[in-house]
């Protein structure tokens, strides 16, 4: 059977997701603090003709398929992508999950295997049923699973997180990203983690560590198996995109052409970093940064057409569908 992969608007076969960005959100949120305390930037309507004046650009250039990895705790809310999204012709990739790198909200404390309300554990009955059922009662399905850790590591509430989404890829096939630390080479923390609750670290992509400058620790996380994301491309308050270029280009020279995945981890609205602050900031932090200049600085460097295709289309196509080319 042809391998599928699953979109806003239902199963793709592989071979049709075209130029993927695997590390973009869409929309990112504070239900909470937006309830009480409400974004002066923030306008459903004008937001809502950025992502498809954004989504059409991006088709216009070529790409295919984006995946958001926004998952709770950064304010999914896949109905909203989907109203907005309607009628666009680029594939969406949505995501489970849980983002944070510290600690989980009381209800996780309360409820679960050994706690006070004992019972199944809600963060793998939601991870698994969103990738099979649908996401918040309805029947998009997720096709990639977010977990994060930072500088403090993998604490216990994090350790949670992994635990589940482990499992939930086990169970259902969903591959795994990350959120790391390049600084404190976070990345081969959770490799181990993950590798111990039995995750195939071959579908596992570990964010943000082409900020690293470290080569070793950069060849040692593809030596295990992993995708490495140099996923930050524009974001100037994190790194130079010069610097993630060298790294870039030495990873390459070194033959891990088939270990690395692009994107830039840009969102069209985010409350944490909301539009005046990146205008600011980062303004070369958007979704079409790497089609712009990154690109075009790469083929002047000598990539060839096979190998963008390599880093553009067949490595993202591989994680998302987990195919037997592998």
């Amino acid at each position: 059977m042809t391998p599928q992969v699953q979109t806003l608007t239902g199963p793709v076969p592989a071979g049709q997701l075209g130029t993927t960005l695997i590390h973009e959100h869409l929309i990112v949120t504070d239900p909470e603090l937006d309830r009480n305390f409400p974004h002066p930037e923030w306008d459903e309507e004008r937001v809502a003709q950025q992502l498809r004046q954004q989504l059409r650009h991006l088709a216009e250039l070529g790409v295919g398929t984006v995946v958001d990895l926004t998952v709770p705790g950064l304010g999914r809310d896949v109905h909203r992508v989907a109203r907005m999204a309607a009628g666009i012709p680029v594939h969406i990739v949505v995501s489970t999950g849980y983002y944070t790198y510290t600690s989980l909200p009381p209800f996780y404390h309360l409820n679960g295997p050994d706690r006070l309300v004992r019972g199944p554990d809600p963060l793998l009955e939601m991870f698994v049923k969103d990738i099979r059922e649908g996401v918040a009662g309805t029947q998009i399905r997720a096709g990639m699973i977010k977990v994060a850790s930072a500088a403090q590591g993998i604490t216990d509430d994090v350790a949670l997180v992994f635990s589940a989404a482990a499992q939930a890829h086990r169970e259902t096939g969903a591959p795994i990203t990350t959120h790391s630390d390049p600084r404190t080479t976070g990345g081969l923390e959770q490799q181990q983690r993950l590798a111990e609750e039995g995750a195939d670290l071959n579908r596992v992509v570990i964010g943000h560590s082409g900020d690293s400058a470290d080569i070793h620790y950069l060849c040692a996380l593809a030596d295990a198996g992993s995708y490495v994301g140099f996923d930050r491309f524009g974001m100037a308050h994190m790194g130079q995109d010069s610097a993630r270029l060298r790294m870039l280009l030495d990873l390459l020279e070194r033959g891990y052409e088939d270990r690395i995945l692009l994107s830039q981890d840009a969102a069209v609205f985010s409350r944490m970093t909301p539009p005046s602050w990146r205008a600011a900031h980062a303004p070369d932090w958007r979704m079409d940064h790497l089609h712009s200049t990154v690109l075009p600085q790469l083929r002047a460097a000598g990539m060839d057409r096979r190998l963008q295709d390599q880093l553009m289309v067949e490595n993202p196509r591989r994680l998302l569908a987990g195919s037997s080319d592998e």
